[in-house]
C-alpha cells in the first residue's frame, strides 16, 4: 500500500503539472490565439498531450501492482473465522468483566454503570461505526440478540453523528445498522422500538418495500397490544449461570505462608524454590521465579511454529471447542536442553516422577485476544476419556507455568473454591487434581479468565497416578 501511494502520488503530481501548464495558457486575459506560439501550444495540448494523459495506463499498472502484492500475502491475512472470533472475544470481555459497550467503542475499558476502568491503555483505539456494526452483526447472525442490540445501538449512534460522510473502508451504513437493530428488537420482543427504528430507516430509503411491510406488521402487532416494551434479553453468561449469589465474607486463612523449599532434593539445595501457599483445600501453591526470562522466551520460540487451535477431550475423542480459545503445541524433553532442565526442576519441586509415561509432554499454550478456558477439571471424569490411553492412570497433579505477563485479565479462577490466582510472570502454579484415595477433587474446578489486555503464554505439565504410589502414598483414612 505504501508503494502504491508513492507511485500514485508521483502520477498525480505529473497530472497536476500538466493541468497547471494548460491553465497558465488561459490565465492572461490579454493573451490571444493570434499569437502563433500560443495557438500551437493550445492545439498541441488539446490534440496529443491531453489524450495521452487520459489514456495513460500508469494508473492501471499501479493498481495491478497493488493487487499483485495483495495476492502474495493473502494466505497470511486473517480470514472470516478470525474476524468473527475477534468479535466474539470482544463480547466475551464485555460479559465477563461487565464492560460498557459505549466505553469500549470510545477506546475505554469502563465498567458498566460508571464503574472504574479495569485497564487504561497507553494509546486509545476507538472503534468506528462500521466496527461496532460488524461486532453486532456477528451476534445477530447467531441469534444472540442481547449482544447485537448493544453493539448495533452503538453503531447507529456513531453513524448518525457522521451521516452523509463516507469512508472507503466501510462496508455498512446507517441504514444497515437500523435494519439489523430493528429486527433484533423485534426478536427480543420489543416491537415498539423495532417500529420506531424501521420508521427512521424509511426516512432514508422510503422505497424499501421489505421494511415498509415490516412497519405495517409491527403496527398491527401493537394494535393488538403485544410487544410494547419487553424486558431486555439476558446476557448469555447470565442465562448460563443464573443470578450470582452474594459472596460470603473472605474467610481467614491462618495456615498460609511463604517459604524457601528444598523438598529434600539436592537439586534445590543451592537455589531453593520460592513457595507461596495459595490455598490448603484444594492444595494450590505458587512457586515464584520458577523459570528465567531467557528460558520462557526459548520455550515460546520452540512452540511458536507448531501452535495449532487447542482441542479438548470429548468422550473418546478430542475436538475444538468454543469454550477453549487458544493455540497450543507439545514439546518433548528432547526438544531442547531448556525443556530438559525444566522437567528436572518440576520433578524436584513436586517430588513426583515425570519420566514417560508417568507424565505428559509439556504443553505450551498461547491465549490471544479474549483467550479463555471455561470451567473444567484437568483430571478425567469418565473412564472413556482419551487420558487413559497412556495406561498410566488419571492426572494426579498439574503444574502450570506463566511464561508471560499480561496487562489485565487472564487469572486462573478456582470456581467452587472461590479464589483466583493472577498471572505472575515466570511463576509456576501447582495443585493436586486427585485426593489421596484416587477420587477427583471437585474443588479443583478451574477456568482461565479471558485475557483483557496482553498476550498470555503458559506451559502445562500434567502428571499421572502411576509411578507416584510411593511418592504420594494413600492415607490411612479412605476419605482423604
Amino acid at each position: 500500500l505504501r508503494s502504491y501511494l508513492r507511485d500514485e502520488g508521483s502520477r498525480l503530481r505529473r497530472l497536476r503539472r500538466f493541468y497547471e501548464k494548460v491553465q497558465a495558457l488561459h490565465q492572461d486575459p490579454e493573451a490571444s490565439v493570434d499569437n502563433p506560439l500560443l495557438a500551437f501550444s493550445l492545439i498541441k495540448r488539446l490534440h496529443s498531450d491531453w489524450p495521452n494523459i487520459i489514456h495513460s495506463d500508469e494508473a492501471a499498472s499501479n493498481t495491478q501492482a497493488l493487487h499483485a502484492g495483495l495476492r502474495e500475502v493473502e494466505q497470511e491475512l486473517p480470514g472470516p473465522e478470525d474476524l468473527a472470533g475477534a468479535a466474539r472475544a470482544l463480547m466475551r470481555l464485555q460479559d465477563v468483566y461487565a464492560l460498557s459497550v459505549p466505553g469500549l467503542a470510545s477506546g475505554l475499558f469502563q465498567g458498566a454503570g460508571g464503574q472504574p476502568a479495569l485497564y487504561s491503555p497507553g494509546r486509545r483505539a476507538p472503534l468506528s461505526a462500521d466496527d461496532c456494526f460488524h461486532v453486532g452483526k456477528v451476534a445477530y447472525d447467531t441469534g444472540d440478540y442481547y449482544h447485537s442490540i448493544a453493539w448495533l445501538e452503538e453503531a447507529v449512534s456513531l453513524f448518525r453523528l457522521s451521516y452523509g460522510s463516507w469512508n472507503v473502508e466501510d462496508r455498512s451504513s446507517l441504514e444497515d445498522a437500523l435494519d439489523h437493530l430493528a429486527f433484533s428488537y423485534f426478536m427480543a420482543g420489543n416491537v415498539s422500538r423495532a417500529l420506531s427504528l424501521s420508521m427512521e430507516f424509511l426516512r432514508y430509503d422510503p422505497s424499501n418495500q421489505r421494511v415498509s411491510r415490516n412497519v405495517a406488521k409491527y403496527k398491527k402487532l401493537l394494535e393488538k397490544g403485544g410487544g410494547c416494551g419487553a424486558p431486555p434479553p439476558l446476557s448469555p453468561l447470565h442465562a448460563l449461570l443464573g443470578p450470582f449469589p452474594p459472596q460470603p465474607a473472605p474467610e481467614r486463612l491462618p495456615h498460609l505462608s511463604c517459604s524457601y523449599e528444598t523438598n529434600s532434593s539436592p537439586y534445590l539445595l543451592l537455589q531453593p524454590a520460592k513457595k507461596e501457599m495459595v490455598r490448603i483445600q484444594p492444595y494450590v501453591a505458587l512457586y515464584h521465579d520458577f523459570i528465567t526470562d531467557a528460558e520462557a522466551e526459548t520455550i515460546k520460540g520452540l512452540a511458536g511454529p507448531w501452535l495449532q487451535r487447542s482441542v479438548v477431550a470429548s468422550g473418546e475423542k478430542q475436538q475444538k471447542a468454543e469454550y477453549r480459545i487458544s493455540k497450543s503445541a507439545w514439546l518433548k524433553d528432547t526438544a531442547d536442553p531448556v525443556v530438559r532442565a525444566l522437567e528436572k526442576r518440576m520433578a524436584a519441586v513436586t517430588g513426583l516422577d515425570l519420566r514417560p509415561p508417568y507424565a505428559e509432554y509439556l504443553q505450551v499454550v498461547n491465549y490471544g485476544l479474549g483467550g479463555h478456558y471455561e470451567p473444567h477439571f484437568d483430571h478425567a471424569t469418565s473412564m472413556k476419556s482419551p487420558l487413559y490411553r497412556m495406561k498410566s492412570g488419571n492426572r494426579i497433579a498439574t503444574i502450570m507455568i506463566y511464561l508471560s505477563a499480561v496487562e489485565a485479565g487472564g487469572s486462573t479462577a478456582f470456581i467452587y473454591a472461590n479464589f483466583s490466582v493472577p498471572v505472575v510472570k515466570n511463576a509456576a502454579l501447582f495443585w493436586w487434581n486427585l485426593r489421596r484415595n484416587g477420587n477427583g477433587d471437585g474443588d479443583t474446578l478451574h477456568a482461565g479468565c479471558p485475557v483483557l489486555a496482553g498476550d498470555k503464554w503458559v506451559a502445562n505439565k500434567w502428571i499421572h497416578e502411576h509411578g507416584q504410589e510411593f511418592r504420594r502414598p494413600c492415607s490411612a483414612d479412605p476419605r482423604d
